[in-house]
């Protein structure tokens, strides 16, 4: 039977992130508030929308999950490889992108490249995101199912329609509020009730001697296969979200560059902490709770078994946290890219209404297919993972060379982005087990050097350039 006062907390809850989100929404005038809260947010403000924002349903719900299925070799890719993203952003990537004063991902490979090159950036950015969002929706029907019994597919359109109202009401200011409030409540609420649930378990190590020492290797022991999947695991996030509009979004909205690489690293600081309390409950409650039937809800299971009605509510609100914190960022991200970037490659002279009409009917309309995606997916893990995938094999290269090797151009570019598409799906059906997205790295990369170097006359490389056409002083690159 549902818990009334679990219920109760967790309405008032939903009820007051709407409140935040729709007051946001009085203090949007245009495009740039929208997209990136006006360019004004401070260092504790940009910390906590991107550790908000890396803390999802792929964090709490997928990687407890896996860990419980496989310990630690299970979730290299996720808390591991997406701190690992945040501090290479901070320090190859986010301050010089700051420097340039861009809106969206897909600005600089308008800028940078030319607009062929910003439209095929924006194509490969949406899918990304509707299959990131479809994942956190599926863990907020888990979250709900096992609250109330009901159907998950109840819970899933209750989390789509609640994240969509604040996210158009609001753009990135409402993001950025409720992810203050939201990440607040998930660290002090996982650093509180972890160490009361491994006490109500019997200590840590109590159970430690109760699980076999190979759920704690941090690397694998077999052939060259398993390294390679090993490789892909700490890549397809790590290198891969380089080139996500949530991430660069956040950066691009802090107050200063200084703000944009010191908030990644503390952010990944954050995430590499917190970010493995979920993983440690996972791989306790494989010995608690060792025959659940469905291991994404094995963090529900062992809070509802062991917490007080009090700290259930605590806990449950963290785990919500984190998945609104994740989803609004989601939704946003590609509806900018679309209201900013394809709007003004088909029409170039379009005004700054038309532009936050459209980035608002963005959210809905992705809302509407991230739902669809989601009432057809079961795995949390497995469709966030994935859903970097095609980040990774696309934009990672050109992004790189863009910022790092003058002598890069459009046609590389354009070819960089197309062939390391082609060879992820080529790679995909070959029968041998092999990380398809990681491999297809080289191939982008090779591409993109051969056709640069062939065309360096024909298509002279476009230096960097700031928000007012000036050529930029590639001076300070480095986020120290």
């Amino acid at each position: 039977m549902a818990n009334p006062l679990v219920l109760i907390g967790l309405g008032v809850y939903l009820a007051v992130m709407l409140g935040v989100g729709l007051y946001a929404g009085r203090r949007v005038r245009n495009s740039t508030d929208f997209i990136l809260a006006g360019q004004r947010l401070p260092l504790l403000l940009c910390t906590a929308t991107l550790a908000a924002t890396w803390f999802g349903g792929g964090i709490c719900i997928g990687a407890a999950s896996a860990a419980y299925k496989g310990g630690i070799l299970a979730v290299i890719a996720d808390p591991f490889g997406a701190a690992l993203c945040l501090f290479l952003a901070g320090l190859f990537y986010v301050r010089l992108m700051r420097r340039m004063g861009l809106m969206t991902i897909a600005s600089f490979f308008s800028r940078r490249f030319g607009p062929r090159a910003g439209l095929l950036a924006s194509l490969c950015t949406i899918p990304a995101y509707v299959g990131w969002t479809g994942s956190l929706l599926v863990a907020f029907g888990r979250i709900l199912q096992i609250l109330t019994g009901i159907d998950p597919a109840i819970g899933i359109c209750a989390a789509a329609v609640i994240v969509l109202i604040y996210t158009w009401a609001g753009g990135m200011w409402a993001v950025t509020l409720t992810d203050f409030v939201q990440v607040t409540i998930l660290v002090l609420g996982l650093f509180i009730l972890t160490p009361i649930l491994l006490g109500d378990m019997g200590g840590w190590k109590a159970l430690v001697a109760q699980i076999p020492s190979s759920r704690f290797d941090f690397y694998p022991r077999g052939d060259a296969a398993s390294w390679l999947a090993y490789a892909r695991d700490w890549l397809v996030i790590g290198l891969g979200n380089l080139a996500g509009q949530d991430l660069i979004q956040r950066s691009l909205s802090s107050r200063d560059e200084k703000v944009a690489y010191r908030s990644a690293y503390l952010a990944g600081l954050l995430y590499i902490t917190v970010g493995l309390l979920p993983v440690f409950l996972g791989i306790a409650g494989a010995v608690i709770l060792p025959d659940l039937a469905d291991p994404d809800l094995v963090m529900m299971s062992l809070a509802l078994k062991y917490l007080p009605d009090i700290a259930l509510v605590l806990f449950m609100g963290a785990l919500v946290s984190a998945l609104l914190s994740s989803a609004d960022s989601a939704l946003l991200a590609p509806a900018s890219v679309i209201g900013w970037d394809l709007l003004r490659y088909f029409k170039p002279d379009a005004e700054e209404r038309a532009s936050l009409r459209l980035t608002r009917l963005s959210v809905l309309l992705l809302g509407v297919l991230s739902l669809l995606l989601a009432l057809q997916t079961a795995s949390v893990y497995d469709l966030m993972v994935d859903s970097w995938s095609v980040l990774l094999a696309s934009l990672f290269v050109p992004l790189t060379a863009g910022l790092w090797w003058p002598k890069s151009n459009g046609p590389g570019a354009l070819a960089s982005i197309g062939v390391g598409l082609c060879a992820w799906q080529v790679l995909r059906i070959i029968p041998v087990d092999l990380p398809a997205d990681l491999l297809a790295v080289p191939f982008s990369a090779l591409a993109l050097v051969i056709v640069s170097l062939l065309t360096q006359k024909k298509a002279p490389p476009q230096p960097l350039l700031d928000a007012e056409g000036r050529p930029l002083d590639y001076k300070n690159r480095l986020g120290i």
